[in-house]
């Protein structure tokens, strides 16, 4: 059956699709769907340029229907999609959970809002409610509040508030809970091998707390809770999205996808599949377009909504119920949205934040040379990261430290570059001759190579000083000497100015 043969489920199909696209203008296709039905549209880095241009780009698709629901995953921090191409102005969740002050999380969440909502942003997929319970999270880590239950809940909330408050919906994801794993589910299905006790003990309350908040959105994820459902993926199962999240715990929003086409689900049941399933499960809105946007993937999973509904595997009033949270959630949204006037105001209370965040810890016996009086040379190793992270976005420590310090040399390495012999690490020691070494990491208790060569250079000089700008561990093995709780611009600035005693003048935040 093709999906035109039915103009009704039509129109149905595209108001619970939430599909991104490649430009930076309104492809004439997205238009089209607008017209047709579609209530809803994603934003990547793709489609960014810079504040004027994404206000000019939704206000195009705006022109078609005043209340489309625009979406975007700027959590700030590193996973930023309006920032991608300078680095975040904002430090991320795991840095704020750090300070631990809600009151600052607000700020800066109002902050995120106020920027986005001046842009058309309407919808937000954030915060993370995840708990970040396992130190070797692949695909969370700094983008949690951490690893304890009662700081990601108080300040989830907080940051709902701060979001919505600037007129722009939030988004409370990944539910039941990503932040026990150990697999990225870009990648493979995660599974979560608690019991249900423990889950609604360390991992359900943020969303609790994100539901008293105010939070009207919530993502699902990927991955595989057999305590409720042993054989479908959180995102695919009614035990978790109808039982656990309707019934338990009372949530009356709209339920979104996380991106349908990751492998955790496409890989088993294909995008049209994973849609269909995701949808008879009890999603009302299914992302998609991270890695397959464009037209005919939008047409393909229309015809697979489409053919469901004919064949009875997606039953046709559950379509129905999904299309009305989704009208209903975008008259909420539009209304909000227009309660609050655009404000275009910068602000520096991410560069506050990040450095409220930085956290000095000099490994025992270590000297004390900070802040440095000599020239530094910084080595940073570089991980490959997650595709939740741009991987344009710019990270690291020489950059602000050349800003502050111009002499500053600085060499970065991937785990291709180490080789066994360690020629790598001699001809940064020599390099690094006369000068104060910097060396920089990020999640360092991931990656074996990465642990190994930071013990190999701290043997050749032990004066180096560590700089974690992931998630650190607590235990006494850990060789960070100092920790920002995120890789941001301004984490680097903050982490540049106590390496130099020196504060950066305020248009280095501004800049690229």
């Amino acid at each position: 059956m093709g999906a035109s043969s039915n103009p009704d489920l039509v129109r149905l199909a595209h108001a619970v699709l939430q599909p991104g696209f490649v430009g930076t203008t309104a492809p004439d296709w997205v238009r089209r769907r607008i017209a047709g039905g579609l209530r809803s549209v994603v934003l990547f880095g793709r489609n960014i340029v810079d504040g004027e241009q994404v206000a000019a780009l939704t206000a195009e698709l705006r022109a078609e229907n005043p209340d489309l629901v625009i979406a975007i995953d700027e959590e700030a921090g590193d996973v930023t999609r309006i920032e991608a191409l300078s680095g975040a102005t904002r430090p991320g969740n795991l840095a704020l959970g750090a300070v631990d002050d809600v009151g600052l999380t607000e700020r800066v969440a109002r902050d995120v809002g106020r920027e986005l909502h001046a842009a058309g942003v309407s919808l937000n997929y954030a915060p993370s409610a995840d708990v970040n319970s396992n130190a070797l999270n692949p695909v969370i880590g700094v983008r949690s509040f951490g690893a304890r239950t009662d700081v990601v809940s108080r300040h989830t909330a907080a940051w709902i508030r701060g979001l919505q408050s600037a007129g722009v919906a939030a988004c409370a994801k990944h539910f039941p809970g990503h932040g026990d794993t150990a697999v990225d589910s870009h990648h493979g299905l995660p599974k979560v091998t608690a019991g249900a006790q423990e889950i609604a003990r360390t991992a359900l309350p943020p969303f609790i707390a994100a539901m008293e908040a105010g939070v009207r959105a919530v993502m699902t994820a990927h991955l595989l809770v057999p305590a409720y459902d042993p054989a479908l993926p959180a995102t695919l199962s009614r035990r978790v999205l109808v039982d656990l999240l309707r019934n338990e715990l009372g949530f009356t929003g709209l339920v979104v996808t996380d991106a349908i086409e990751m492998g955790a689900v496409a890989d088993r049941y294909g995008i049209g599949g994973a849609t269909v399933k995701a949808l008879a499960a009890g999603a009302d809105a299914v992302c998609v377009g991270g890695e397959n946007a464009g037209q005919a993937v939008t047409e393909g999973l229309v015809d697979a909504i489409v053919h469901a509904v004919g064949t009875g595997e997606l039953a046709r009033e559950r379509l129905d119920e999904a299309a009305a949270r989704v009208w209903r959630f975008a008259a909420w949204s539009g209304e909000q949205a227009r309660s609050v006037s655009p404000d275009g105001t910068r602000s520096d209370i991410g560069l506050a934040a990040a450095r409220r965040a930085v956290r000095v810890r000099r490994r025992p016996g270590a000297p004390d040379v900070l802040p440095v009086s000599r020239d530094v040379h910084v080595v940073e190793f570089s991980p490959a990261m997650s595709l939740a992270v741009d991987g344009q976005t710019p990270w690291g420590l020489a950059a602000p430290l050349r800003w502050l310090r111009p002499t500053t040399t600085s060499a970065r390495l991937t785990e291709a570059d180490i080789d066994y012999a360690g020629h790598a690490l001699e001809r940064e020691v020599l390099a690094a001759a006369g000068r104060v070494l910097i060396v920089v990491v990020r999640d360092a208790a991931r990656h074996r190579w990465m642990s190994d060569a930071v013990a190999g250079l701290l043997r050749r000089r032990p004066d180096a000083v560590v700089v974690e700008m992931g998630f650190p561990t607590s235990g006494g093995d850990d060789p960070a000497d100092l920790v920002t709780y995120g890789a941001t611009r301004v984490s680097g600035i903050a982490a540049a100015e106590v390496v130099t005693g020196a504060l950066a003048a305020s248009p280095m935040v501004g800049s690229a």
